[in-house]
């Protein structure tokens, strides 16, 4: 044991190694058993639908888009695999839906419309999905639309893009 100036019993200052080596051994425990136990995040590769490039500009001043003028309205704009679902959900807040439905493949019949400003519904089978995030409120139904990315490029323009 070696002296430390100015401490009586130097013993004191120094932890075990065998406690140590304990703690150690917990926390690679813990960090492993929290890295088997990640369960799948629900996003599933959608085998129903293709990838189409998307890339579109929206005029909000042109009157098919005027309801995008508000929180709350929504418009259908072309692009996509079956057309795309835009939804004003905030200030300056936008959401873009694919309205293939998610779990079919794309057909006449799957392609959603937007009921009640809330939902957006397949009339294929009726499945519903939620129009704030897209989430599908049908059991059984296990892909949530499909989103794409909208940027705010001007003070009435957005930018549609999958990219």
């Amino acid at each position: 044991m070696w002296w430390l100036p100015g401490v009586a019993d130097s013993s004191k200052i120094f932890v075990p190694c065998a406690k140590f080596l304990e703690v150690k051994k917990v926390l690679f425990l813990f960090a492993f058993l929290l890295l088997i136990s990640c369960s799948d995040d629900g996003n599933e590769r959608n085998e129903f639908l293709p990838n189409v490039p998307v890339n579109q500009t929206i005029f909000l001043n042109n009157p098919e888009f005027i309801d995008l003028q508000v929180v709350g309205g929504w418009a259908y704009s072309q692009g996509g695999i079956s057309g795309i679902i835009i939804y004003h959900s905030g200030i300056n807040t936008y959401l873009a839906f694919e309205r293939s439905a998610p779990h079919l493949n794309p057909q006449a019949c799957s392609r959603m419309n937007v009921e009640n400003s809330l939902f957006m519904v397949c009339p294929c089978d009726g499945a519903e999905f939620n129009l704030l995030n897209g989430a599908p409120l049908t059991e059984g139904v296990n892909f949530a639309a499909k989103q794409y990315r909208v940027l705010v490029t001007g003070p009435n323009t957005l930018q549609i893009t999958n990219f």
